[in-house]
């Protein structure tokens, strides 16, 4: 798992700081999703500072940044059918009974955008990035002919359809043909090569790619019909113009679903589009709105992945990583073969046990897998093809980094370097301390911070503060500009809210999103290390497990410790000026709907969650209020036919300044 976390890092960093890549975006999304897939597998592996805990990938300074107004969330996958039926049944657990029907779309292997309509216009296009934030890629969206730059008759006033952008299989094969013609070289995928052709620079290389689109959800609708499910939603999205598999299928029995999944799979390599599995969503909104979201992903849909590809390959060797966090993981050394659309040299062996389990041994023909097509796996040895006496393998009792011993904890299945002052555990908190995502401090890049820390300069995040800068221009490289930009930058650090600090400080579980989630919620340092475990499990999106994780790192001798010197440090402590304000809308669910006079919806939005509240985008039962502007359609009517209280833009003022809805004393406030 550390070998794939570095190599995600390895190919950030060529893209977003050295502008150049080697591999496509979408190839780096794809090594996010095997790393996700694998944690869910393995959770006691979970770095804090995991890839997985964004949803996508960041913008670049290529495009222009783009924010999304309702999230671009990734899918939950199930890789068995005892995995979707176990979701099933968690969903009919949260809504106290089954759906009456489910609606099946097939996942395709492409590039997830995000198309803007105003007027039935086509305004905005942008990829999905990170989730919050994707790009703009509108010139290069106008080039594909299955995009309609216009809709038919009935477009609402606002339409932000989400749909995937890939490239056909015959398109692919084309393209080849034509690349081989002219002395190039073949392109791997075509799932790689349309993301990369919708990225590029130029829109006129884009229209060359012979790329395509399909519609499969909505983000923001103004002025539209009301809709009450998710078939009729794609059914609309048809009848305006819009390109919607036919392969969309309403099943209103889970057996039908489970039956459904294995007819795509038996046909998957039939279809001129790739695929690697089926999209399961309830079909009811209402149902939908009640089951809510994760920090990452809804809780009405998952995505079951068909049984990923397999192919055999020598095992040159097992070597051990040491992670951030000490843990030991065993890792298979290969010779490259492709599979599941890219060419593996490395893969998981998870750890000590299941090496054991699967008696693999250097020298093996080994059955190599991509789990959810994506995922590379060693399943096992190809027994018949061992050479006799071949030696099994055993794990090393010392850390390849330190010397230390590795110990296994009783009853665990992981190993860890138990040495805290490891230096690769030393580097991995000092660099996951000062990235992008958290402190940001400019000119601590990893070779750097392995001078440093072999120096003796750095034994945790806290000296970063106090390290000496004398002595640091003492070393080759660094003038008197270099150490005088890492002192300005180390001082600039101390300035960066609260959010940053805690995913800066490796808390297990705690991810970019559930750092700004409880420095919301808490405001301050003070009041998050004052919080019981109850507190935190009252933040939403915060689950018993990252309740317990936080509660617990914050109460660690040594942890302590090194918040206390944080703090003398000159650190500021405090999530932001919003998040010290009362919180009178807390337990409110507010919708926006149409044009206000006075402020945008966006604007509007961010008022309600800075006051505690909620704005989905959608009414349901549980909708406190809706504020109805200039404009307000299907979500006005909506809440007059289920009785919710309805308020006008002066209406909204008074309840963003007292916490009241005036005439409903039942409701909280």
């Amino acid at each position: 798992m550390d070998e794939l976390v570095a190599l995600i890092r390895h190919h950030d960093e060529r893209y977003h700081t050295l502008d150049d890549p080697e591999i496509p975006d979408a190839d780096f999304d794809a090594l996010v999703v095997e790393l996700r897939d694998l944690e869910a597998a393995h959770p006691g592996l979970v770095a804090a500072d995991s890839p997985t805990h964004r949803v996508g990938s960041g913008a670049s300074n290529t495009f222009a940044e783009v924010e999304h107004g309702i999230p671009m969330r990734s899918l939950d996958n199930a890789f068995d059918l005892d995995e979707l039926r176990a979701w099933d049944e968690r969903v009919g657990r949260r809504l106290g009974g089954a759906p009456s029907a489910w609606v099946c779309e097939l996942k395709f292997d492409g590039l997830a955008v995000s198309i803007r309509y105003e007027d039935g216009r086509l305004v905005q296009a942008a990829t999905r990035g990170d989730g919050r934030f994707g790009e703009d890629v509108t010139a290069n969206v106008r080039t594909i002919g299955d995009v309609p730059h216009s809709l038919g008759p009935g477009a609402p006033a606002v339409l932000e359809v989400r749909g995937e952008v890939y490239m056909s299989k015959s398109a692919f094969d084309e393209l080849n043909r034509v690349q081989e013609a002219a002395g190039g070289k073949a392109y791997v995928n075509p799932r790689n090569t349309a993301a990369g052709s919708l990225r590029q620079k130029s829109a006129t290389v884009t229209a060359t790619r012979d790329l395509s689109f399909w519609a499969y959800q909505v983000g923001e609708v103004v002025g539209g019909p009301e809709l009450a499910g998710h078939h009729d939603t794609l059914a609309w999205l048809a009848d305006l113009g819009l390109p919607v598999n036919d392969g969309v299928v309403r099943l209103t029995d889970f057996d039908e679903v489970v039956a459904h999944v294995g007819v795509v799979g038996a046909a998957r390599h039939d279809l001129d589009y790739e695929i690697d599995g089926v999209v399961v969503k309830v079909d009811d909104l209402a149902l939908q709105e009640a089951l809510g979201s994760t920090a990452r992903a809804p809780r009405w849909a998952i995505a079951y992945k068909l049984p990923p590809e397999e192919r055999t390959t020598r095992l040159l060797g097992i070597d051990v990583s040491i992670g951030p966090g000490g843990q030991a993981t065993p890792f298979a050394r290969l010779e490259p073969v492709f599979v599941g659309g890219s060419t593996v040299a490395v893969a998981t062996l998870h750890n000590a046990d299941q090496v054991v389990r699967k008696d693999v041994r250097p020298g093996d023909v080994v059955v190599v897998r991509k789990a959810g097509d994506v995922i590379p796996e060693v399943v096992g040895p190809v027994l018949s093809e061992r050479p006799d006496g071949l030696a099994t393998w055993s794990f090393p009792t010392e850390c390849p980094e330190c010397g230390e011993a590795l110990v296994r904890p009783e009853g665990e299945a992981a190993t860890f370097c138990v040495n805290h002052a490891c230096p690769r555990q030393v580097r991995g908190r000092i660099e996951h301390f000062a990235s992008r995502g958290a402190m940001d401090i400019d000119g601590f890049g990893e070779q750097r911070v392995d001078l440093f820390v072999t120096e003796g300069l750095l034994l945790d995040v806290a000296d970063v503060y106090s390290l000496d800068l004398d002595r640091v221009s003492g070393f080759e490289g660094f003038g008197e500009v270099s150490v005088r930009n890492l002192g300005e930058a180390i001082d600039r650090s101390r300035q960066r809210p609260l959010g940053r600090l805690l995913f800066g400080l490796r808390i297990p579980h705690v991810g970019t999103t559930v750092a700004d989630q409880v420095a919301s919620a808490f405001g301050h340092l003070d009041r998050l290390e004052a919080a019981t475990v109850h507190d935190l499990e009252a933040v939403e999106g915060l689950g018993p497990v990252i309740a317990a994780s936080v509660h617990g790192w914050l109460r660690d001798g040594g942890n302590r410790d090194v918040l206390a010197r944080l703090r003398s440090a000159g650190l500021n402590l405090e999530a932001g000026g919003s998040q010290q304000t009362e919180q009178v809308l807390a337990g409110m669910s507010i919708v926006v709907t149409g044009t206000l006079a006075g402020m945008g919806r966006d604007e509007a939005r961010a008022a309600i969650a800075a006051l505690g509240g909620r704005s989905p985008g959608s009414v349901s039962a549980k909708t406190t209020a809706v504020v109805a502007g200039d404009g307000a359609g299907s979500k006005l009517a909506r809440a007059e036919e289920l009785g919710i209280p309805v308020l006008d833009e002066a209406a909204f003022g008074r309840l963003l300044a007292t916490g009241e809805l005036a005439g409903r004393p039942d409701l909280p406030g």
